[in-house]
């Protein structure tokens, strides 16, 4: 059984994961890695232990691995695009720095590593349909050159060092359980709550802005099922393209109408969400990742737009519509 070490587990992906984690695992196996100010509550904080883990703190990852005896770490701090775009600095400080203390730590520990990179790592250079495994990483923002350094660094770390390295490209993630942190792919999250809440939504990016999707359930399985894999079969492994569905803003409104026709939506644009999602790729290009592990998406657009709505109707307690 394995000892994981979630690092910036209450955040937007670490939240779910964490608790999908341990129903794989089991909830004493797995470490609720947080910092101040955001601290883990409910099911998170009651289900397994929790420790303070500021991953520009080494002292404080090394203390946690040792005390509870850790051989897996996911490593899920970052600031996210549109974010980082604002505080380019601290986005290297825990991107770049933050990651060293983890490769250092599981080097010297033997712990296998997941730092998820994205498609925020390619650039307005790089192929836009399609974009393959294997191409130009040339990004635009602090962001995606911390996420280009992350999969080089860790790539080293694995030849040189032997550290058991695994990342995939996260499109952008929708889900109904946390609320978005800041991201250039956000509006695909927040459209839905406008929807379901009988808002106008106010898009920041303009019609014909397609961007690979994915909702977080698969996502979630895909940081699982690479660290599982066969690394005899792994030919890359910083970092797999996974791909879902692409959608523009249009398409997305449109799907939601079929099940709320009353939904609206106007375009207010953000100029620095558009300038950084003009540079990101239209859809990827995952044959690699589904040749080396087997990966294959399990929702649609279709799919996820009906379980986003069922789920986001409970949450918000919004009655279904009579018939």
């Amino acid at each position: 059984m394995k000892n994981i070490l979630v690092i910036g587990a209450t955040g937007q992906i670490g939240s779910e994961l964490t608790m999908k984690l341990r129903g794989i695992y089991g909830n004493s196996n797995v470490v609720c890695g947080y910092i101040p100010g955001a601290e883990p509550h409910g099911a998170l904080l009651e289900s397994g232990p929790a420790e303070i883990v500021d991953i520009t703190n080494p002292e404080q990852i090394s203390a946690t691995v040792k005390k509870y005896n850790i051989d897996t770490i996911y490593n899920l701090a970052a600031l996210l695009s549109a974010v980082a775009e604002a505080r380019p600095q601290l986005a290297w400080k825990i991107g770049v720095g933050g990651l060293y203390n983890c490769l250092e730590i599981s080097r010297e520990h033997g712990c296998a590593l997941f730092t998820p990179s994205s498609i925020g790592s390619f650039g307005a250079s790089t192929p836009h349909v399609k974009t393959p495994q294997d191409t130009i990483q040339r990004p635009d923002t602090i962001y995606g050159v911390t996420k280009v350094t992350g999969e080089l660094l860790s790539d080293y770390y694995a030849r040189r060092f032997g550290v058991d390295t695994r990342s995939v490209r996260f499109p952008g993630l929708i889900s109904y359980t946390t609320l978005p942190g800041g991201g250039t792919t956000d509006y695909a999250v927040d459209i839905y709550y406008a929807a379901v809440k009988g808002e106008t939504f106010k898009c920041p990016l303009k019609p014909g802005t397609f961007m690979d999707m994915m909702y977080m359930p698969d996502a979630l399985r895909a940081a699982v099922e690479i660290m599982e894999a066969d690394p005899a079969r792994l030919i890359h492994r910083n970092s797999f393209n996974i791909a879902s569905m692409s959608f523009d803003p249009e398409i997305i409104y449109n799907k939601i109408r079929e099940h709320i026709p009353e939904f609206r939506m106007e375009y207010e644009l953000d100029p620095l969400r558009q300038k950084i999602a003009d540079s990101w790729p239209d859809s990827l290009d995952d044959t690699c990742a589904r040749q080396e592990w087997d990966w294959a998406p399990e929702y649609d657009l279709e799919a996820m737009t009906r379980d986003m709505i069922l789920n986001l109707r409970k949450k918000l307690l919004v009655p279904e519509p009579a018939l």
